[in-house]
């Protein structure tokens, strides 16, 4: 066994391969669906699946990491973690619940340290039915202009701007209003897209193969960015059912920490659209689901926004210099992922408890 210091890379390239010989030397069956193009190091992007147990099993448990790719560097931590972890994988075996890990839904944004699939969208946006009218953002539409000044480090008169929307608005909006997810502005933050993405379709594609047979199926799929530094906020992600919330505040939930929600305003996310984990009903309709996302968070939500607005500025002006690129994206790591030993540690515990917890509801 690691500790969880070691289980943490510091690039994509390099937690791909610790993710991969860690499952090869735990003996689980791999497979890499390979991205099109090539990451930031000109190395091999893919989504890489490590399966745990027998491919037939009834109840399944999924683990996955970088939906966002920047927030990867936790969710490959806790992956690399557990395939070195023997009591953890004793325990599953011994329940009789397979262990699928996912890593690195989105590659590119993971190698990029972007958030977003090269296609510019969020994932967690982008499971839209694209035949239907997509959902309007109007609060996203005003500040779009403000959140992507001309010029970056933005201005004073810029960030004033901002502060008068907030106050003629209020934070919760605001906050809503820039996260909830748009779909008209192709180059903004949280663009939902206009089709699915090539992650959208190779996730569909892994739950197809490797859900169907499962009647029982839990899904933790690991964040970071909101809430306080190294706490993990359990929050609830299925469909807003009484029985699906009932049964992930049994395994999960505590006084001290219970399962939050989108739907009721509990949790420290907004309501979302297009979320990813609605894939699964429509997937694996057989099974019965319940999941969370476990949100671990790294720095104020003011420092976390400006990141991603620096990072969404420079897609738009790759004429930055090469200094500027460098400072913005070592500002996209560090929103995302705490460089310290005690965040690495409260990440692996709690995350460790949260498998531990769902193998156990998966078979009560």
């Amino acid at each position: 066994m690691i500790g969880p210091q070691a289980a943490f890379a510091p690039s994509y390239a390099r937690a791909r391969v610790m993710f991969l010989e860690g499952a090869a030397a735990a003996g689980m069956a791999i497979r890499s669906h390979n991205h099109p193009l090539p990451g930031l190091e000109g190395e091999t992007l893919a989504l890489d699946l490590a399966l745990d147990g027998p491919a037939d099993a009834e109840r399944l448990l999924i683990v996955s990491s970088a939906c966002h790719g920047a927030e990867g560097f936790c969710g490959s931590g806790v992956q690399v973690f557990a395939s070195h972890d023997a009591e953890w994988r004793a325990h599953a075996r011994a329940a009789g619940v397979a262990v699928l890990y996912l890593h690195a839904l989105n590659p590119h944004g993971f190698s990029f340290l972007r958030r977003v699939t090269h296609e510019n969208v969020d994932l967690n946006r982008n499971f839209q039915d694209f035949d239907q009218p997509l959902p309007q953002n109007p609060a996203y539409a005003d500040l779009q202009p403000l959140l992507l000044p001309a010029q970056w480090p933005p201005s004073a008169a810029n960030e004033a701007a901002i502060g008068a929307w907030i106050v003629a608005h209020g934070l919760e909006r605001f906050q809503a209003g820039v996260s909830q997810g748009q779909y008209q502005f192709a180059d903004g933050l949280f663009f939902g897209g206009v089709a699915p993405t090539w992650s959208q379709r190779t996730l569909r594609e892994v739950l197809r193969t490797h859900g169907r047979a499962a009647r029982r199926i839990a899904w933790i799929d690991l964040h970071t960015g909101l809430g306080p530094s190294g706490v993990g906020e359990r929050i609830f992600a299925c469909r807003d059912e009484a029985a699906a919330l009932q049964r992930a505040q049994r395994w999960w939930g505590s006084e001290a920490a219970p399962v939050t929600s989108i739907y009721d305003g509990s949790s420290t996310s907004a309501r979302l659209s297009g979320m990813m984990w609605s894939a699964i009903y429509e997937e694996c309709p057989q099974a019965e689901y319940t999941g969370i996302a476990l949100e671990f968070g790294t720095r104020p939500f003011e420092a976390v926004l400006l990141a991603l607005r620096a990072d969404h500025w420079l897609h738009r002006h790759p004429q930055a210099s090469t200094e500027q690129q460098r400072a913005i994206r070592q500002g996209m790591r560090e929103a995302f992922a705490v460089d310290t030993d005690a965040w690495r540690a409260q990440v692996v515990v709690q995350a460790r408890q949260a498998m531990f917890q769902a193998v156990n509801g998966l078979n009560g």
